[in-house]
């Protein structure tokens, strides 16, 4: 299969998973952000590296002659310029937070402490904040964790592609072995988060193996391909919302059969998930998932100076979360569904404005055009 081939159903169920990521970071009364499915959805992060080992396997797996240089400038103005963009945005809403403090306005944390303290800028900028114990992990735009896990990922993934040739599957299997040891003997130098990310990345890369020798063997019919994806969609709701002490594991090992499995973009979920809006939202994803806390962060604050003026309980605090509330259920959800909107929305408008010309401005370093599609990963 030619490197250049795009995976249809992937890109849309990063989408999908995405948004499912935003109904997780969402808290509000009575809407469907408190469905146990939805309570679980932190756990589509690990979809996401096992999608990006599996996707970038499939680009760069099988190359003996790799362009590192090529390579890690790609690579970095996939991520980068959105990351630094929007870190410039969160420290900005700190002084936001901190003038509105002046107000009268309390938040749970003050500004410019813990997570959002300076001391954090020089991490997120290096993406170094989620590899050590000694930085705050989830600084800043916490979902970047994820991004600082994935950011060095591809550059190990790169170191092995340069110093193996037949052997690199067995050393993808010896990290992912490695990596899980580690994550559950709570030894060496570096985070759980970054042992699982290495975990579910490589395993990805090796899924993508299992894909490509299936592929030659296995001729998936329409009918038996349509059953198994919803089986496989089936499952993962269910181990979501189950009360499993063991769900992260079994999620892990779902997300890789089911991105195997839709690989083949053979059934009728397949065929669904090509349609023009899940496309869209699989354009969309990256800018998705690193947009929307920062959307959240500004709408939890005016629901905040709205309780204050009003007098109205429209932002409590129940356990460790903000949530919001119109004091209806059928406005809370109302509510939802514009969130969810606006995130796309302005999505939409960060990804050719931010993304689309990071991506540019890379292949200009490298003297090339930017492709009709976006590079994988």
């Amino acid at each position: 299969m030619a490197s250049g081939h795009r995976f249809h159903a992937l890109d849309s169920l990063r989408g999908i998973c995405a948004l499912a990521v935003v109904l997780y970071h969402l808290h509000v009364v009575g809407s469907l952000t408190e469905l146990a499915f939805f309570r679980s959805a932190d756990l589509f992060v690990d979809f996401f590296f096992v999608l990006s080992g599996f996707v970038i396997t499939h680009a760069y797996g099988a190359r003996r002659d790799l362009d590192l240089r090529r390579f890690f400038i790609l690579r970095t103005f996939r991520l980068a310029p959105l990351h630094v963009c929007l870190l410039g945005v969160f420290i900005v809403f700190e002084f936001v937070k901190w003038g509105a403090a002046q107000q009268g306005v309390t938040f749970n944390k003050e500004p410019f402490t813990g997570m959002y303290a300076p001391s954090q800028i020089l991490p997120n900028l290096l993406l170094i904040q989620a590899w050590t114990p000694l930085t705050e992990n989830m600084s800043f735009n916490y979902p970047s964790w994820s991004i600082s896990i994935e950011y060095y990922m591809y550059l190990i993934f790169a170191a092995v592609v340069l110093c193996t040739s037949a052997r690199r599957v067995l050393v993808w299997a010896g990290i992912v072995i490695v990596a899980v040891a580690m994550l559950y003997s709570g030894a060496g130098p570096f985070t759980a988060l970054a042992y699982k990310g290495l975990a579910c990345f490589f395993a990805g890369a090796l899924c993508y193996k299992v894909f490509e020798a299936l592929r030659r063997r296995v001729q998936l019919g329409f009918g038996v391909a349509s059953l198994l994806e919803m089986l496989a969609g089936a499952l993962i709701v269910w181990a979501l919302s189950s009360d499993s002490p063991n769900k992260a594991v079994l999620a892990s090992g779902l997300f890789c059969v089911t991105v195997t499995l839709y690989a083949f973009d053979a059934g009728i979920v397949s065929s669904l998930l090509r349609a023009r809006l899940f496309e869209l939202l699989g354009r969309l994803s990256y800018s998705i998932y690193l947009t929307h806390v920062i959307i959240l962060s500004v709408l939890i604050l005016l629901f905040m100076v709205l309780e204050k003026k009003t007098g109205l309980p429209l932002a409590p605090v129940f356990g460790d979360f903000r949530y919001l509330d119109s004091g209806y259920p059928w406005l809370n959800n109302l509510l939802v569904g514009l969130v969810l909107l606006a995130v796309i929305g302005i999505s939409f408008v960060t990804y050719h404005l931010i993304e689309v010309n990071g991506q540019k401005w890379g292949r200009r370093l490298l003297g090339q055009r930017l492709p009709a599609q976006a590079v994988p990963g």
